[in-house]
């Protein structure tokens, strides 16, 4: 329950934050909140990470289902315990909702707003997905090696 309850908290951060974003700013608009360090910037991101492979939004919509499916058929073969990969998990599915499904089918385009000015412009579900895959590598690292390897 803890997997479905903070991927669809992660889902509805996102969408709510894009939401405001979109009511009371403009595109391209940037507003400072931290002058030359950090801005609210609306960009609509047509591409991947840092805008490569733009406008290929049926591309990320099938990526993005199928890594969606992969997720919960990964989640629900797993052994009780490892929350560090449950967490990584529900994260990457919250935020993979947010950005390639939600955004992409309903706008065609991912809406991104957190700007520090020296990194691209990311969201909610792009910082669910990171925090999820460096989960994922702390994982990793946690588990046993086997003898002989």
């Amino acid at each position: 329950m803890y997997f479905y309850l903070l991927a669809l908290t992660v889902l509805a951060i996102d969408q709510i934050s894009k939401y405001f974003v979109v009511l009371l700013m403009s595109p391209n608009q940037s507003i400072p909140l931290i002058e030359n360090i950090f801005h609210l910037t609306y960009v609509q991101n047509y591409g991947a990470a840092f805008g490569i492979l733009a406008h290929r939004r049926g591309l990320f919509v099938i990526v993005s289902l199928a890594v969606v499916v992969l997720i919960l058929i990964y989640h629900r073969s797993l052994p009780d315990g490892h929350p560090y990969l449950r967490t990584a998990l529900a994260l990457q599915l919250g935020g993979a909702l947010g950005n390639n499904v939600f955004d992409r089918l309903r706008l065609g385009y991912v809406i991104d707003f957190f700007d520090f000015q020296v990194w691209p412009v990311f969201n909610v579900a792009d910082m669910a997905i990171v925090v999820g895959i460096g989960l994922l590598i702390i994982e990793v690292a946690r588990m046993p090696r086997e003898k002989g390897n």
